[in-house]
């Protein structure tokens, strides 16, 4: 597996700029650091062993995001569906109130005389 020493330190970085708490993504993320300070080539078991862990949790972490994404757009549907309904609603709401009105004004009109 060869792999470009300064790919595979951004990729580092870039997982590094996470918040993980997770042990085993932690472990596996400080002996890349380790092994990428000492200047040597990574030995590739310890690549593919550092890959598999960040793919597993990071794919673990994409599928939560997808199904809060998910969750998040069918609220946000319901919402907008909501917010039209209140908006014929209202409507609605206001025609009557010209209406009464208008009917209210010609009786003041008429009882006035």
């Amino acid at each position: 597996m060869s792999v470009d020493r300064e790919r595979l330190r951004a990729l580092a970085a870039e997982i590094g700029r996470f918040y993980v708490r997770e042990r085993r993504l932690c472990r596996a993320q400080a002996r890349m650091a380790e092994l990428l300070a000492t200047g040597e080539p990574v030995p590739d078991a310890e690549i593919a062993a550092y890959l598999s862990e960040v793919l597993r949790y990071f794919r673990g972490f994409e599928r939560e995001a997808r199904a809060h994404l998910r969750d998040l757009d069918r609220r946000l549907a319901r919402v907008s569906q909501l917010q039209f309904n209140l908006t014929a609603e209202r409507g609605v709401a206001a025609r009557r109130v010209e209406v009464t009105q208008g009917v209210l004004a010609r009786v003041a009109e008429i009882g006035s005389q």
